[in-house]
């Protein structure tokens, strides 16, 4: 068995190959230096010359706040370049697997969001995020789109790792008034090896639990054992051109660990000092 992962310099894959090899999967991992997903033609013939049994499209325009200033280059990755690889899977009749987002949420519910709730994406990101999503099931019948929320891991820029360059200061501030669940990419990877042996659909799989960006921050200086001073404030008072919901955690849809317990794996699995 053959899996095509997208996005195969980006800081999912590099956790997600392992677990698939251990699954018994060959694994092609390919990114930009292979094909172009804003190019039809390229997505196709490279993936047609591939011959996956899997395809995992992980690949994407990520950068929440720079989207905003180029809205057409986000969409025609996550939403054209989704339609690319939806239209070469459905050829082949190989599942496909959508790494979506959280985002695609407006933050206005309560409780945590399940896989059937309305969607209303607040900002660029978030609906061309949202864009893929339609396409794939627009296209495929043999699909999973998996939405996830936070993630940090070791092969990509990351709160957690932004926060720990400030582990020797004295004070930091962080925004409390956004809520969600940090997730480890090795806990979406495994997530999807169980989602692979169940019905095709939408699937939530991010850490349990759910905490401030403050609460994270915290969480992170105390597992380190640094004595950073977290300060918390309001979104309005860290200027984002981007708008974020205030609420956006999700139900996982199967078992997942609690973010804390994920969180202090990665840690130590990073060799990094844990309390």
């Amino acid at each position: 068995m053959l899996a095509l992962v997208t996005g195969g310099n980006g800081m999912f894959a590099g956790d997600l190959a392992p677990i698939l090899e251990d699954e018994g999967y060959d694994v092609i991992l390919c990114d930009i230096e292979d094909f172009d997903l804003c190019n039809e033609d390229a997505v196709r013939n490279y993936i047609l010359a591939a011959k996956p049994d899997l395809i995992i499209h992980a690949a994407g325009y990520t950068n929440v706040e720079q989207a905003e200033a180029e809205p057409e280059l986000a969409m025609n990755v996550n939403g054209l370049g989704t339609k690319y690889v939806a239209h070469v899977a459905r050829e082949i009749d190989v599942p496909l697997v959508y790494i979506s987002t959280d985002y695609v949420f407006d933050g206005e519910k309560k409780t945590q969001y399940v896989p059937d709730d309305a969607t209303n994406p607040l900002n660029v990101y978030g609906k061309t995020k949202l864009e893929g999503e339609n396409y794939v099931k627009e296209i495929c019948e043999r699909y999973y789109i998996v939405r996830t929320s936070w993630l940090y891991g070791t092969y990509g820029k990351n709160f957690v790792q932004t926060m720990l360059m400030h582990k020797n200061d004295e004070e930091i501030k962080v925004v409390n008034d956004q809520i969600g669940s940090p997730t480890w990419t090795v806990d979406l990877a495994d997530g999807i090896i169980k989602i692979l042996n169940m019905p095709y659909g939408t699937y939530h799989v991010s850490g349990s639990g759910k905490c401030s960006w403050y609460e994270f921050a915290c969480e992170i200086f105390s597992a380190v054992g640094a004595d950073v001073k977290v300060i918390p404030v309001p979104s309005v008072e860290v200027p984002q051109k981007a708008k974020r919901p205030a609420f956006s955690s999700m139900k996982p849809s199967i078992k997942t660990k609690n973010w804390k317990e994920s969180l202090k794996n990665y840690l130590f699995i990073s060799e990094l000092e844990v309390d």
